[in-house]
């Protein structure tokens, strides 16, 4: 259920918080999977009279950042929407850098990505991806292959209804080559056929810059996810931030569609 209270709720946090030491003592409930959208980025630079690619290089860092402490936390998996197929439509100048930030940001955080024993995973087209950024997704989802924390996810080049409609067609060559019937069509068939197979939805998802939509993100997969909104934009997003949501997170009852009888 889209709601705006968590964001409200969020913002108060935020404006009447005293200093906090970031520990993990007051969060009793950990998020197993957190999803991001790291909006923000452009507006942020475009604020400061800088241009938006200083805004994606900024961004950057924050993912560095926020990687290494859900990491500390405990969370088992953390899915970033890096480049949706909605944003080849930006100028090229901007699409260009952001084609070249997966090669920059693995080349200088992999030591700490290996340090944390992170595991990295990439959802979306690849293939359609410039031959560069596909070596150098290729080659951190190879050297991190046999790390077992944390699972950091990138959805590149990545829309949740061409994922669905592949996952359509995928299940529709199967019942013409009888490899299952119909009747046998359900909701796992279809999680299954999905880019996240194997990975659990998302509990918690997070919105930076103050948006409120979803924006063709995990659209099967955030049925039941905490939404929480933050009007802070990405580069701005720190470690304090994170654990605010995550204390917000914590509030909320998660119901699933049932009651809550006590």
């Amino acid at each position: 259920m889209l709601c705006c209270t968590g964001g409200y709720m969020f913002e108060f946090l935020k404006k009447n918080k005293p200093e906090i030491k970031i520990e993990n003592e007051k969060l009793k409930k950990i998020p197993t999977h957190v999803a991001i959208i790291m909006d923000g980025n452009g507006r942020w630079a475009k604020k400061r009279n800088m241009p938006r690619i200083k805004g994606h290089y900024e961004g950057m860092q924050t993912v560095k950042k926020i990687t290494k402490y859900a990491s500390k936390l405990g969370i088992k998996y953390l899915t970033l929407y890096a480049f949706s197929t909605e944003n080849w439509a930006r100028p090229k100048e901007e699409v260009s850098y952001l084609m070249d930030l997966p090669e920059k940001m693995f080349n200088s955080f992999m030591p700490e990505l290996m340090e944390n024993n992170v595991k990295i995973k990439v959802i979306g087209v690849v293939e359609q991806l410039p031959e560069n950024t596909q070596k150098a997704v290729l080659n951190a989802i190879e050297q991190t292959k046999n790390n077992t924390g944390l699972r950091l996810i990138f959805a590149l080049n990545y829309g949740s209804k061409d994922e669905i409609v592949s996952a359509v067609k995928k299940i529709a060559s199967d019942v013409k080559n009888e490899k299952c019937d119909v009747s046998d069509i359900n909701a796992d068939i279809i999680s299954n056929n999905l880019y996240t197979k194997g990975t659990p939805d998302p509990d918690l998802l997070i919105r930076t810059s103050g948006e409120q939509r979803i924006s063709n993100f995990l659209l099967w997969q955030v049925a039941y996810s905490e939404f929480l909104f933050t009007k802070v934009a990405w580069p701005d997003f720190t470690e304090a931030e994170f654990y605010n949501a995550l204390l917000v997170y914590q509030s909320r009852d998660r119901r699933f569609g049932g009651l809550n009888e006590n």
